[in-house]
C-alpha cells in the first residue's frame, strides 16, 4: 500500500507541476530576477532598428485567403522598400498562384509537386535575400506593427529567433473547440512570455515567427512540427528564442472538435518525432536552463501527464476504498470525487460540443480530455507511420 501511495502522489505532482506548478515557479523566479535587474539597471540608448525583411508565406490551396492576406501584408507599418514578399505555393491546384500573379510586389514560387509545408519552406528559403525572414500562415491576419515588434528584438545579437503570439478570434458564444482552444492559448501565451523573459521561449508559433536567415537549417522532409524544429535547432546553436506578444497573428478557432482533434493528433505525432531529434537538448550539463524549460514545459505535458491521468483514477479508487488513515482518507475521498466531477463535466461538454454557449469554462475539462487523448492517438500514428507530412489544416472560418 505504501508503494501505491508513493506512486499516487508522484502522479499528482506531475500533473499539478505540468499545468500549474511550472508557471508558478518561473513567475517567482522572474519576480526575483526583475528585482535584481531594477537594482542594477543602467540607461541604454534605444536606436531605431529596421533591417530588410522577407515576409514568407508557404501556402497550399489558399485561394479563399489570398486577397485578405495580401492586403494585410501591404498594410503593415514598416518601410515598404525594406519588405520582400514571397509566397511558395507548391502543389496548389485551386488557382492560388494565379491570384497572386495579380500583385507585382509579390514573388510567387510554384511547383506542381507537393512536399508539405516544410518542403515549401526548405525550397523557398533559397529565394530569400534579406537578413531576417518572417514566416506566417496564409489564413492568419497580422497586427499593424507586427514586423516592427518582431525585428526590434533582433537588435540583440544573442537572439536567433522571435516568435509572435497566436491569438484565437473568440466570440461571446463558442463551441467546445473554440472555447477550449481560446482558453488554452491564452495560458500557453503567458507561459511563453515568462519562458522568454527567463531565458528562451520553447519553440515558436508557426502562425508568426522570424529567424536570422543565415541560421536557417533545412530540416528533414518528413518533419511534422516545422516551426518547433526550426526554432529549437536555432536554440541548440546557442541563440535565444524570444517571444513578443505585441506581434500577433489572429485566426479563428477550429470549426468543430473533430477538426481540433485532427490538429492535436498531428501535434502529438510531431511531439515524439521532435523529442527524438532534439534529445540532446535534454542534456542539463550542456543546456542547464534550456533543458529544464524544455522538460517542464513540453516533455511532461506531451508524455508524462497523459499516462498519469490514465493511471491516477484506478489508483485513487484503490486508496479511496482501502485507506484506513483518517487524515488521508479525507484527501483521497476529495480527490476521487473531484475526478468524478471533472469527467462528468467533460462528458457534459461532449454532449454540448457543437452548441455555442457563453459559459466557456464548461468546455475546459472536455478540451483537456481531448488534448490528452490526442497524445495516445498521435503516438500511435507516428509509430505506425500513418501521419503524413502533407497537412490538410483544420477547417476554420474565413478571416
Amino acid at each position: 500500500m505504501i508503494l501505491i501511495k508513493v506512486i499516487f502522489w508522484i502522479l499528482i505532482f506531475l500533473i499539478f507541476y505540468s499545468y500549474i506548478g511550472y508557471g508558478i515557479l518561473i513567475y517567482i523566479i522572474l519576480i526575483i530576477k526583475r528585482l535584481l535587474k531594477n537594482n542594477s539597471k543602467s540607461e541604454q540608448n534605444i536606436e531605431v532598428f529596421e533591417p530588410k525583411v522577407t515576409l514568407f508565406v508557404p501556402a497550399y490551396n489558399e485561394k479563399d485567403f489570398v486577397e485578405t492576406k495580401v492586403k494585410n501584408g501591404f498594410e503593415l507599418d514598416y518601410p515598404p522598400d525594406k519588405i520582400e514578399y514571397i509566397w511558395v505555393t507548391d502543389g496548389s491546384n485551386d488557382g492560388t498562384q494565379n491570384l497572386l500573379n495579380k500583385y507585382p510586389q509579390i514573388k510567387t514560387y510554384h511547383q506542381t509537386h507537393r512536399n508539405g509545408k516544410i518542403g515549401a519552406m526548405n525550397r523557398g528559403i533559397q529565394f530569400v535575400s534579406n537578413p531576417i525572414v518572417i514566416f506566417t500562415d496564409a489564413n492568419t491576419r497580422l497586427n499593424k506593427y507586427a514586423i516592427k515588434e518582431i525585428v526590434a528584438l533582433f537588435n540583440d545579437k544573442t537572439v536567433g529567433c522571435v516568435s509572435g503570439e497566436k491569438r484565437i478570434n473568440t466570440k461571446d458564444a463558442e463551441s467546445a473547440a473554440g472555447a477550449g482552444e481560446g482558453i488554452y492559448w491564452k495560458y500557453e501565451s503567458l507561459l511563453k512570455k515568462w519562458d522568454s523573459e527567463l531565458n528562451s521561449a520553447i519553440g515558436a508559433a508557426g502562425e508568426l515567427f522570424a529567424i536570422r536567415t543565415e541560421l536557417y537549417e533545412g530540416v528533414e522532409a518528413d518533419t511534422l512540427l516545422d516551426d518547433f524544429m526550426i526554432s529549437m535547432r536555432i536554440a541548440q546553436k546557442g541563440y535565444k528564442i524570444k517571444y513578443n506578444p505585441n506581434a500577433y497573428a489572429v485566426e479563428t478557432s477550429s470549426e468543430n472538435i473533430k477538426e481540433e482533434l485532427k490538429r492535436k493528433i498531428r501535434i502529438s505525432a510531431g511531439a515524439l518525432q521532435s523529442t527524438i531529434r532534439l534529445i540532446k537538448l535534454l542534456n542539463p550539463f550542456k543546456y542547464p536552463l534550456l533543458s529544464f524549460q524544455f522538460f517542464s514545459h513540453k516533455i511532461l505535458r506531451w508524455f508524462f501527464v497523459p499516462i498519469s491521468l490514465v493511471l491516477i483514477f484506478p489508483i485513487n479508487l484503490i486508496l479511496f476504498i482501502k485507506c484506513q488513515d483518517n487524515y488521508f482518507t479525507y484527501i483521497y475521498t476529495f480527490l476521487f470525487w473531484f475526478q468524478i466531477i471533472f469527467y462528468l463535466i467533460a462528458l457534459f461538454g461532449w454532449s454540448l460540443k457543437n452548441a455555442k454557449i457563453k459559459a466557456k469554462f464548461i468546455f475546459v475539462p472536455y478540451y483537456i480530455v481531448i488534448m490528452n487523448l490526442s497524445v495516445f492517438m498521435g503516438l500511435h500514428r507516428f509509430i505506425k507511420k500513418k501521419q503524413s507530412v502533407n497537412w490538410d489544416r483544420a477547417k476554420r472560418s474565413s478571416i
